[in-house]
């Protein structure tokens, strides 16, 4: 054989690896669309990722992540979703309500992944949580069947108290579902009740300066991506306005609130990267029954207790799952 053609034979196989990996097709992308801003939600990212991990797909090397936040301004949704779709992307994962309905409404063939805080058969988003059927599954944690249980912790913490007030984002419908099942906490325990609506940051100032003319001696707080975004700003207006409050996510406490009383949201977005991971592998997202959180956790932050002098009866902290001191 002569030299030239064995150069070229040679440079040819070489080709060949090159031309295959060419020809394979690109990693699947997966549309994460969100209501509230990235900035509060960092640890929940890490935690749709580590679920993803666990099922084989790894951030940048098997699979990419589109993110698309709303930063509480849920009238984007619905463009934001329509961007995901121009995109092709393989599955949609939607972090609460607003952003599902926005899915759902959206695309009926593109796999969607929700994670809501209300149940999504009375939401129509999915046909029964067994055999969801359509394009839609995911989880649901325990938002609004928790709500009166925030209240009568509160309730326990303060037991002269009369006045209560409520922090809702009337933007979502999961504010509506925790507002009546805590009026009708309130209307059982024979306490006056009043709801301070914020969608925006600076709502949640003036909702905060209003507390005192109302009289209210403590404050429940809606689950919400928004409101959970802004827990920074929330937690230090508690904390200027000497307002016990109680909140439906951990993050709220660990921060500095005094106590929250809900599912552990971290591991919910863990196993919301699972759900997605399993739908990249081929299941069908009418075939995945949509799962319901089962734990539920109370922590309370004892040194937000002592700044604001309350003292924490012995039988509630017997309770919590964590006491920070």
């Amino acid at each position: 054989m002569r030299r030239r053609e064995l150069i070229a034979l040679v440079g040819g196989a070489a080709a060949w690896p090159l031309a295959a990996r060419g020809q394979q097709p690109a990693a699947p992308v997966i549309g994460f669309l969100h209501g509230a801003s990235p900035e509060g939600y960092a640890p929940m990212v890490t935690a749709f990722r580590q679920g993803l991990k666990e099922v084989g797909y790894v951030d940048g090397h098997n699979v990419s992540i589109e993110f698309r936040w709303a930063d509480g301004h849920y009238d984007r949704l619905s463009a934001m979703t329509a961007d995901l779709v121009r995109r092709q992307v393989a599955v949609i994962f939607t972090g609460g309500t607003p952003p599902a309905l926005a899915a759902k409404a959206t695309t009926s063939t593109i796999p969607i992944v929700i994670l809501v805080g209300i149940d999504p058969v009375e939401l129509d988003l999915v046909g029964s949580l067994n055999r969801p059927g359509g394009n839609v599954t995911g989880l649901v944690i325990l938002a609004a069947e928790l709500a009166a249980k925030k209240l009568e912790l509160l309730h326990e913490v303060l037991p002269a108290a009369a006045t209560i007030a409520m922090l809702v984002n009337p933007t979502t419908p999961l504010a509506k579902a925790e507002l009546r099942a805590v009026q009708n906490a309130a209307h059982s325990r024979g306490l006056q009740l009043h709801v301070l609506n914020a969608s925006n940051e600076s709502e949640i100032d003036t909702v905060f300066g209003r507390l005192v003319e109302l009289r209210a001696t403590a404050i429940v707080v809606n689950v919400d991506p928004f409101l959970n975004s802004r827990r920074a700003q929330i937690v230090a207006l508690a904390a200027r306005h000497a307002v016990p409050a109680v909140y439906g996510v951990r993050d709220f406490t660990t921060a500095g609130g005094l106590m929250s009383y809900g599912t552990d949201l971290v591991d919910n977005y863990r196993r919301g990267g699972i759900y997605a991971g399993k739908i990249l592998k081929g299941a069908k997202a009418s075939d995945l029954p949509v799962e319901q959180a089962t734990k539920v956790e109370l922590v309370i932050n004892l040194k937000t207790a002592k700044a604001l002098g309350l003292s924490i009866p012995t039988t509630l902290l017997a309770r919590a799952d964590e006491v920070i001191e």
